[in-house]
């Protein structure tokens, strides 16, 4: 109830505020939009999810162009809490990403991204696989009118000999797809709706391989600050898992961009 109260409060208050200041762009929750980085303004990125059974999974992304606006690279840092009855939690598989931007205009924008999984997190306790792997997104964005705008996405991961919490061994691949709307109710406040699905294959107790489809709906809101300085944006969201049907959850966004050196 205190949250549904908050994004009320957050609701109204966006209603009030005349949208004088740049708008709100790559800022999605769960879908990846295809907005490079300009020139010599960096992003850094926290975001925290609560899912059921006491889990939650919270990340921290550093996005910083390279030369132009066509290069941008950028690491994530995931930390998280299991949620078996031991709960562990500690430091994820980090990414390190690199995205072009092959496309960017009025209308559409395409950026293509791959990235390189480290296997930094504990596979004893749930918390990495253990196995470098690669992952590839194809992020499209469509810009409809003014007021509304759309995302899409489809990627691919793979991981060669990902470990499970006792050392098994197999070599897991996943996809995933995602698409999601925003609507522009000024340029500082929107509301999202956001749609995330995946076939994720993980390693068994006999080392073969067991795949596990989910499908998350994620409503959310996000609002911005525009200063002299820099541009933050705060959002929230209440994602539904609904296969396998885990229930809700909650998740929680903070951007803070900014320029560095000669824009």
């Amino acid at each position: 109830m205190k949250f549904s109260a908050a994004l009320l409060a957050t609701f109204v208050f966006g209603l009030s505020v005349s949208a004088r200041a740049e708008k709100i762009e790559d800022n999605s929750f769960l879908v990846e939009e295809a907005y490079n980085q300009e020139p010599g303004v960096i992003q850094h990125i926290f975001t925290w999810q609560k899912k059921t059974e006491g889990a939650w999974d919270a990340s921290f992304t550093e996005e910083v162009p390279v030369g132009s606006q066509n290069h941008q690279l950028s690491a994530t840092v995931p930390y998280s809490r299991t949620a078996d009855p031991a709960g562990h939690s500690g430091l994820g598989d980090v990414l390190l990403n690199y995205r072009y931007q092959w496309l960017a205009n009025d209308i559409a924008a395409v950026a293509p991204r791959l990235s390189v999984v480290f296997p930094s997190g504990d596979t004893n306790k749930g918390l990495g696989v253990g196995a470098t792997g690669l992952q590839m997104n194809l992020p499209v964005s469509v810009s409809i009118n003014d007021q509304w705008v759309t995302h899409v996405n489809v990627g691919w991961t793979y991981l060669a000999d990902a470990k499970n919490t006792t050392g098994q061994k197999a070599t897991n691949t996943s996809v995933s797809f995602g698409g999601s709307v925003i609507y522009l109710m000024s340029e500082t406040f929107n509301l999202m709706f956001e749609m995330v699905g995946s076939g994720k294959e993980s390693t068994t107790a006999d080392q073969t391989v067991g795949r596990e489809v989910s499908l998350t709906l994620n409503p959310g809101v996000r609002y911005a600050i525009n200063t002299d300085a820099a541009q933050i944006v705060l959002g929230a969201a209440l994602p539904v898992e609904t296969i396998p049907g885990r229930g809700f959850g909650v998740f929680l966004y903070t951007s803070i961009e900014h320029s560095v050196g000669e824009k």
